[in-house]
């Protein structure tokens, strides 16, 4: 299946928002999207305002590197049914039941942990939740696109953006707002009880059907054909040899041999798309909190404003990929996802906390970032085989993530040196010329995203 889709008026681009399934993901877009700051960004404001360095905040932040491994369990995710949960609610809703209660109890706890005092617990606990949250995603990203057909993968990512940013909007301003008017605490168990929304969710929709390529049953029936001719392997060996394979091997082979070379390219355009975003979020809010942003300003103009562009960029993003298709998209979301972040640069060399220029800055940062959300999430789920969509969709999901989150381990570090180096002539030129870096970061997946265009307009024929 292509990533691209024909041409489409703009009409019959807009009504496909009011189909069920597409408008179910609106809820467990929710779901996906409320753990993730509370182990990042806010988390990082929790930290730095308890007076936790810069450095230290940069290493907690690794714990987002959880998402980036995801693809290792994966397999087991696709195939591996929970005793009890699979029978009664299906294959992926079960394993997205079980993951949403982890991420519940798990930001409990962190509620009732003091990052002067109990800090190793509070790591251990976002752990939980981390690692609950992006096996949540595997099973509902696969759940994603099998419940739709190519035609709707555009809008169903649009709406579950919009449910992914109303849970970061409460896991951002939200937790920013209990936390200034009441406390941590209260913020951290406000948001395990806004974790019932998915559960409650997973509970009433159905579980989509599977669907298997006839390609892909030929390819595990030669697998099966040979585990039963290997004379007297116990029954269990056989067994274990099917499943590994089926779920670790095939997905991988089925996606090397569908795109061959390209598909080299296309894990490390994966990789880069989100580089220079996700290396410079880990700072944002201890940016804002240095500069002398309040947790109130700062929930008013990047949560609750920068939700509203982000909804915008959101729709904007699904209605384009339906009307002229992801991979033509590709190359602007890349040059404005590195351009957005020279706004902040401009923010920190204007060095004063002006409202004006932090509410452009995050006008286009949110604009962009939601448009280039439905743009990717609807090219990637082009990518996979239905058969195998959780394992090859967690792998491209793991790919995206793993540089940033990497980088974006040692932002801390890269602004305290550059802070020393050049607080002295310019208060905060340090975090102006990181904010460059990040952006610079950008420059290689500009050059893969136009390999990749080049190559899908070549496999897509003519209209």
């Amino acid at each position: 299946m292509s990533p691209d889709a024909q041409p489409r008026g703009w009409r019959e681009s807009l009504a496909t928002y009011r189909h069920p399934r597409v408008v179910q993901f609106l809820f467990l877009g929710f779901s996906a999207g409320l753990p993730f700051l509370l182990v990042f960004s806010t988390l990082s404001a929790w930290l730095r305002e308890y007076g936790i360095s810069r450095t230290a905040i940069g290493f907690v932040s690794w714990i987002g590197i959880t998402y980036s491994f995801k693809f290792v369990w994966s397999p087991v995710v696709d195939r591996l049914p929970l005793p009890l949960l699979t029978r009664w609610l299906g294959r992926r809703r079960s394993w997205m039941l079980l993951a949403q209660s982890g991420i519940a109890g798990g930001l409990l706890a962190m509620a009732f942990c003091d990052p002067r005092t109990d800090l190793w617990w509070m790591v251990v606990f976002a752990l939980i939740v981390a690692f609950s949250s992006a096996t949540q995603d595997i099973a509902l990203d696969a759940c994603r696109i099998e419940a739709t057909d190519a035609s709707l993968q555009g809008a169903t990512a649009a709406t579950y953006q919009l449910g992914y940013r109303i849970a970061v909007l409460a896991a951002g301003a939200g937790a920013l707002y209990v936390a200034q008017f009441v406390s941590w605490t209260a913020a951290y168990q406000t948001m395990a009880a806004l974790g019932l929304i998915g559960i409650v969710t997973t509970l009433l929709i159905s579980e989509p059907e599977r669907g298997n390529a006839a390609g892909t049953i030929e390819l595990e029936g030669k697998v099966a054909t040979f585990a039963a001719g290997l004379g007297n392997m116990p029954d269990w060996a056989r067994k274990t040899l099917i499943f590994v394979y089926g779920a670790i091997v095939c997905p991988f082979v089925d996606f090397f041999a569908r795109f061959g070379w390209m598909a080299v390219l296309l894990l490390l355009f994966i990789g880069l798309f989100r580089l220079s975003d996700i290396a410079m979020g880990v700072m944002a809010n201890p940016f804002y909190i240095d500069m002398g942003f309040s947790k109130d300003q700062i929930a008013d103009v990047s949560k609750i404003y920068g939700f509203v562009m982000t909804i915008l960029g959101a729709l904007l993003g699904g209605a384009l990929v339906f009307r002229v298709g992801a991979a033509r998209l590709l190359m602007p979301a890349v040059f404005l996802i590195a351009a957005s972040n020279l706004t902040f640069s401009w923010l920190a060399w204007v060095g004063e906390p002006d409202l004006r220029i932090l509410t452009v800055a995050i006008s286009i940062d949110n604009l962009v970032g939601g448009m280039s959300g439905s743009i990717f999430i609807a090219f990637l789920s082009g990518l996979t085989n239905t058969a195998y969509t959780a394992t090859q969709y967690a792998l491209f999901t793991s790919i995206m993530t793993l540089p940033g989150k990497l980088l974006g381990g040692s932002s801390g570090w890269v602004v305290d040196t550059l802070q020393e180096e050049f607080s002295a002539t310019h208060k905060f030129g340090g975090y102006a010329i990181f904010f460059v870096y990040t952006a610079l970061l950008g420059l290689p997946a500009l050059v893969l995203a136009a390999i990749v265009r080049r190559h899908f307009e070549k496999e897509t024929p003519p209209s």
